[in-house]
């Protein structure tokens, strides 16, 4: 089991950068791959970036592709989510989540066992 805490949300003006921390506790985080999503009100839960235990095999939405960079620290028990070139359209409640086994990348939200509360993001315009 894994308990996952995100922080690092607020607002910023579009074209700006926001860096998200999803800070893990209990014993094994080393064991899941971590994912990102992000659901603003009226849509559905919608996949950003995942990464595996060792951090070798990033995945990212067509939308983030070139603006966001997932990555992780095993030392730390903490996986970040760096946004640069924010858009309004980036605006939603980000959420981490951890899946298993470690090596395999995810997009799909059902195939995640552990999720952080979230945090939002708003990007003005």
């Amino acid at each position: 089991q894994v308990q996952l805490v995100e922080s690092g949300g607020g607002l910023v003006q579009a074209g700006g950068s926001l860096r998200l921390s999803c800070a893990a506790s209990g014993r094994t985080f080393s064991s899941y791959a971590m994912g990102w999503f992000r659901q603003a009100p009226g849509k559905e839960r919608e996949f950003v970036a995942a990464i595996s235990w060792r951090g070798g095999t990033p995945l990212y939405a067509d939308s983030v592709k070139g603006r966001f960079t997932v990555s992780r620290d095993n030392t730390k028990n903490t996986v970040y989510l760096q946004m640069n070139s924010l858009k309004p359209e980036d605006t939603a409640v980000y959420y981490c989540a951890a899946s298993q086994p470690a090596t395999v990348v995810r997009r799909t939200a059902g195939d995640y066992n552990y999720w952080g509360q979230g945090t939002q993001v708003t990007v003005s315009s």
